[in-house]
């Protein structure tokens, strides 16, 4: 149902850089419930026959049914159905129709990590959903704006498109919405710093998600929660919380959930410098991060293994996931994780006295910080640089 964004942080005295995921929530289920729900609705109207209108219906369908599936394959087989349908809905000049398939196939591409062609395809249908007055269709678009500005690093302006979302949903009394929108406010305040105002909003989502029995919610808002007692140097609290995440997330079947919360998990064992428990929460996301197509978690998680490798004292190794993770992040656009990869190279190069190389590495990484907004990676930066 959600996707995620993430925060670079510094582990222990180490130069390089490691992700720790965070949930931030796009409206996948919301993707569902409009199909069906439309769907539905159009076999109860009474529609002259039309060869276009039952070829879009059927294309539709059969999108829905591989949207489903979750792997990368039939994400991208529902996407090429969607966008068939897509122009036969607007041969028919169905404004919601056209809005709902516009905000599969941007969810679709985000769910693969291409967040710039996801907000193209938002950016078209939010007028669509305006036009034909569905609020909550409006509102589902501007949270999943928000999600993906926030995940490309501009929290301020992810935070205009949730606080925009936010009343939204409450006025049409979307509980579900609200806890979502709640759960990704607090986790831009947590990014920005403002660490207590992120769990004000996190405990307001997670009584909304248990009340109305969203297991991966209150499990995405629990691993949100422990994010921040990690942030605050409380690894044990922080463990307490994803271990309570860990099995609601199995029990709903979401692997991309899963493989996000044995990476904090990891994490925090490898702050803990239990470096081979780390390990085999690393090594237990990676396929299924694989498995949902995401490479830019795949990544990051690659990224996280070679910075246990350079405190274990291996070196070489610790270059090779370095290096594997630059190549991934650059081929899905990932500034951020580009930015960490060449970070933790920087750091290999100057734990093996190569200061020149590792200097050319470290002024790579700090551009890229800057144009996410990432103080702390900056920061580390800088700090490696000087030495």
């Amino acid at each position: 149902m959600s996707k995620e964004y993430h925060d670079v942080r510094v582990l222990m005295h180490r130069a390089f850089a490691v992700f720790l995921f965070v949930f931030l929530i796009f409206d996948v289920g919301r993707v569902y419930a409009s199909l069906n729900l439309g769907i539905i609705a159009q076999q109860k109207e009474n529609f002259q026959p039309n060869a276009t209108r039952a070829e879009a219906e059927k294309l539709t369908k059969e999108g829905l049914q591989l949207f489903q599936q979750g792997t990368a394959e039939s994400l991208v087989a529902a996407r090429k159905k969607w966008e068939a349908a897509l122009i036969k809905w607007r041969k028919l000049e169905d404004k919601k129709w056209q809005a709902i398939m516009l905000k599969g196939i941007g969810q679709i591409y985000s769910d693969l990590g291409e967040k710039q062609k996801a907000l193209q395809f938002y950016d078209q249908a939010l007028p669509l959903y305006r036009a034909v007055g569905d609020r909550s269709g409006e509102a589902t678009i501007l949270n999943n704006i928000g999600a993906v500005y926030s995940y490309l690093g501009e929290k301020h302006k992810a935070l205009q498109y949730f606080n925009q979302a936010l009343p939204l949903r409450r006025a049409v009394e979307d509980r579900v919405g609200e806890a979502t929108t709640l759960n990704n406010i607090g986790a831009d305040y947590s990014d920005l710093g403002e660490k207590q105002k992120a769990l004000q909003f996190y405990d307001q989502a997670l009584p909304l998600y248990r009340a109305v029995g969203d297991r991966y919610g209150e499990a995405a808002t629990l691993n949100n929660i422990g994010r921040i007692y990690s942030d605050l140097g409380e690894n044990q609290k922080a463990l307490q919380f994803y271990n309570q995440a860990l099995p609601l997330i199995r029990a709903v079947g979401n692997r991309y959930g899963e493989a996000t919360t044995l990476n904090n998990v990891g994490m925090v064992y490898s702050d803990l410098g239990e470096k081979e428990k780390a390990l085999q929460y690393y090594d237990q996301a990676l396929p299924l991060f694989r498995a949902v197509g995401d490479r830019s978690r795949e990544a990051t998680t690659i990224n996280n293994i070679g910075g246990v490798y350079l405190d274990l004292g291996e070196k070489q190794k610790a270059l090779q996931f370095h290096n594997q993770a630059l190549t991934l992040t650059r081929a899905v656009g990932d500034r951020r994780g580009e930015a960490a990869a060449l970070r933790g190279i920087g750091g290999v190069y100057s734990d093996l006295g190569e200061k020149q190389k590792a200097l050319q590495f470290y002024d790579q990484a700090l551009p890229l910080y800057r144009a996410v907004g990432d103080r702390r990676g900056e920061a580390a930066t800088l700090r490696g640089i000087g030495g």
